[in-house]
Formats: C-alpha cells, sequence, structure tokens
C-alpha cells in the first residue's frame, strides 16, 4: 500500500469536493473493502475498495467515508479507534483522531459511531447515495437508516427521498487521470516492463511456466509493487489458447511460443501488459506469420486511440486487420465483408480489442452513453490487445495449431497519436530475438 508519507491529503480533498459538488445535494457513504478470510483465521492480504481509496487515500478496513453537501459541507472518516492491543499483534492503526489530521477530513469518527450517526445527519437531506446493491449487509444498513429518520416524520422530520448508486458519479470522475494518478501508473508500467523483460530473459526448454511467474512477482515486489494486478497468466504452447489460463505448471518446449498477461500494482494503480515471445532464440516462420497479424492489428488500433474517436473504432480497426489475415492464413474462408458481417473471426478472437485502466485492472467507466459508444478524451487510460487464438482442429493448417498470441500496451488517450506507456516492454520479433540471444 502507499505509504502515509507519499498521500496528498489535499488532492483527495478536492475529489471529494468535487464528488459533493456533482451530487447537487444529499449525503453519500462509501464504505471500504472488508477483510476477507483465506482459511481458518487467516486472512488474504488486504485490498481497500478502489472507489473509498480513490476519495481518501486511507488503507485501512472497517472504515466508512461520509460526504455532506448543503451550505456546509464537510467530509468524516469513520475508522477503529487506536487499540494498543490489537496493534500490537496486527500493527498501526491511525485511529479517528489521527486520521482526521493525516487525511484532511472535516471530522473523523470510531466505526461504532457510523449508525447513530448517519440517522442523524440524514435528517432533512433530500437524497441518499450510497453503492447500491454491491453488497445485501449495506442495503439492509441503509434501509435502518432511512427508517430510523421516516419514524420522526411526526417531529417534523423529513427523510430522504431519493436513493442514488453513487458508484456512476465516482466512475466518471475515476475516467479521466490526473498528474498523480498518471505520475503512478508510468512508475507501475516501468516495473512491470522489467519484469517482462526478466521473465523473456530466463525462458528456455526444461524450465517450468512458474519459474517464469516467480521471476514476475519478484521484479515486482523487489521494485516496490504491492501486489500483481491480477493473478499473471503464463501460457506455453496450446496454453496460450485459453484466454485466462492461470494454472501455470507446464513444462516449457523448444519450438513454442509462451504468452505472459501479467502486471502489478503500485499505490493501487494497475498496469497490464501482454508480450508473447519464442521458448528458444527464434520464432518458427508460421509463429512469425501470426505474430506480424497479431502486431499489426494492434498499430492499426493504436492509430484509432485519439480524442474525438468513438471508444469502439481501435476495435473495429483490429477486427479488420484480424479477419483479413485469417483469410490469408486460411483459416477462414469467404470475402471479408462476409467474415465481418457474420462474425466468423470471433472462432479465432472472441474478445474485445481494449478495457479502461486505473485501480481497478477493468477500471471505472461506461463504455456507451445513451446507446452510443463513449467518446474519447485526453486523460482516459486504456489498453489495446488484439490476439489470435488458433486452437487445433481438422479444418486448421497443422502448421498454424495450438498457436496462441496476444500483444498488450497501456495507452493514454491525447489530443494527437496515443502515449503508449509500457512502450519500454519489448515487442518487436527483431527486438524479442535480440533480448533472448543477448540472454545465452
Amino acid at each position: 500500500m502507499m505509504k502515509p508519507n507519499d498521500l496528498d491529503p489535499i488532492l483527495h480533498s478536492a475529489r471529494r469536493a468535487r464528488l459533493a459538488q456533482s451530487m447537487q445535494g444529499g449525503i453519500a457513504v462509501l464504505p471500504t473493502a472488508p477483510e476477507r478470510l483465506r482459511n481458518s483465521d487467516t486472512h488474504y492480504p488486504y485490498r481497500y475498495d478502489s472507489h473509498f481509496y480513490y476519495l481518501t487515500g486511507f488503507p485501512e478496513p472497517e472504515a466508512v467515508l461520509v460526504i455532506v453537501t448543503g451550505t456546509q459541507p464537510k467530509s468524516l472518516l469513520f475508522c477503529r479507534e487506536k487499540n494498543e492491543e490489537r496493534e500490537t499483534w496486527d500493527g498501526f492503526r491511525f485511529g479517528p483522531m489521527g486520521a482526521q489530521e493525516r487525511f484532511g477530513f472535516d471530522e473523523a469518527h470510531p466505526i461504532a459511531a457510523l449508525d447513530a450517526k448517519l440517522a442523524e445527519l440524514l435528517a432533512d437531506q433530500p437524497a441518499l447515495y450510497y453503492p447500491v446493491g454491491a453488497n445485501p449487509q449495506w442495503d439492509a444498513r441503509a434501509m435502518g437508516w432511512l427508517n430510523t429518520v421516516r419514524a420522526q416524520a411526526r417531529a417534523g422530520v423529513g427523510a430522504p427521498e431519493r436513493v442514488q448508486d453513487v458508484r456512476a458519479l465516482v466512475n466518471e470522475m475515476r475516467l479521466v487521470k490526473d498528474a498523480h494518478e498518471l505520475g503512478v501508473m508510468r512508475r507501475a508500467a516501468a516495473i512491470s516492463a522489467v519484469a517482462h523483460q526478466r521473465a523473456m530473459q530466463v525462458a528456455r526448454p526444461g524450465r517450468f511456466e512458474y519459474e517464469l511467474e516467480a521471476e514476475l512477482l519478484h521484479e515486482f515486489r523487489r521494485s516496490g509493487a504491492q501486489f500483481p494486478a491480477y493473478w499473471p497468466i503464463v501460457a506455453s504452447g496450446a496454453n496460450a489458447c485459453v484466454l485466462h489460463y492461470v494454472s501455470n505448471d507446464a513444462a516449457l518446449r523448444d519450438g513454442d511460443l509462451v504468452l505472459i498477461d501479467a502486471g502489478c500494482e503500485l499505490a493501487g494503480y494497475a498496469s497490464d501488459i501482454t508480450r508473447t515471445f519464442p521458448v528458444g532464440a527464434r520464432f518458427s516462420p508460421a509463429q512469425r506469420e501470426v505474430y506480424e497479424l497479431v502486431l499489426a492489428a494492434q498499430a492499426a488500433a493504436m492509430q484509432k486511440v485519439r480524442a474525438g474517436n468513438a471508444w469502439n473504432e481501435p476495435h473495429e480497426a483490429a477486427v479488420r486487420v484480424l479477419a483479413q489475415g485469417m483469410l490469408d492464413l486460411k483459416l477462414l474462408a469467404g470475402s471479408l465483408e462476409e467474415v465481418l458481417e457474420k462474425e466468423t473471426y470471433k472462432r479465432f478472437y472472441m474478445h474485445r480489442t481494449s478495457h479502461w485502466l486505473g485501480l481497478d485492472v477493468h477500471d471505472a467507466g461506461d463504455y456507451k452513453r445513451a446507446g452510443k459508444w463513449r467518446t474519447l478524451a485526453p486523460g482516459m487510460v486504456l489498453t489495446v490487445e488484439p490476439g489470435l487464438y488458433i486452437r487445433a482442429a481438422d479444418d486448421v493448417p497443422e502448421r498454424l495449431r495450438g498457436i496462441g498470441v496476444r500483444i498488450e500496451d497501456d495507452v493514454l488517450v491525447t489530443e494527437g497519436d496515443c502515449d503508449v506507456i509500457t512502450v519500454a516492454t519489448p515487442k518487436s520479433i527483431a527486438d524479442i530475438e535480440a533480448l533472448k540471444r543477448n540472454a545465452g
């Protein structure tokens, strides 16, 4: 997690003010993520809720942010109290007083006071914003607050008439990254680029996929990243045709390709890179053909990643290149327009070309607004990741069977050409083969 000394309370306070302004009246309640048991009394490593962290920077569990609008808007944090015994076992806690001072809240209270305080704060407010439907326990709790206020109707106290999902507003805020976020994401991309190079260098026949996984994880942590952003995919040979393969336990064989989809999480922000490379020193002719096709599709997609274009334009550009390539490779028959209209290309390319990237790997933000694809704007960050997955079958040319290739980069939308923030990761065949050759 980000160290407290690295946090900027002014930045998070400004985000809370923006949210309060967009609410146009009412109270917002955003809980962080709960701790989760892995087994018995052992927990998974803790990871805060992304919306909560975006607005607070507060890294501890058992915490809730409350934003009150009106003539005197304020933000309140409810968190665990200081507890010397628990801190002996589990480590430092800020406590309400320390959290208020360090993170710039107007007020901070013990988490045990939340229900009573919310019933008080909701009186005569027009709306309650919270993550509706995200958790049944929080839904029930919110109804409890509302019913407590409604019970005071005879005393002239009004209850909120509207209940809205606060995530819709925060999603829009998170979609365009600020300078702080982009700085962290560039650092995460640089760490992941080195990790991918390290995995390429150590890959050789007889080693196992999990050995490459270990190199990735080692480099992530060695460079200060707290977690992998998702569990790494290290898929050799035909395993690369399984999109979410995570077994990572097969032996590497000479003549096969390895597809690695991996990125680190740094201070909450994800990187997401995929590279495909030979176990041995060189691509085979068939592998080279497939790889160059996917690379061309990625280049075509990236040309469409610019402000003013629709979200779907990069995907359409990639699909068109891939579909023509499938015809050229004799994977499909017919005309290009037939392949596109009937979507027969989906046999070998079945996923979308992009997704948003940020605090979540598949980050916040709608892809369509009012039925139309969203327009790209400067500051948005997305992946560009076309692929081709040729599972063995009788109607597939034998030389292509079992080849799976995906190439993925993280890109920033600008007014002109997109900014590829993962550019340091080797991608051309010449660069990859040179890296393998220099690694011995």
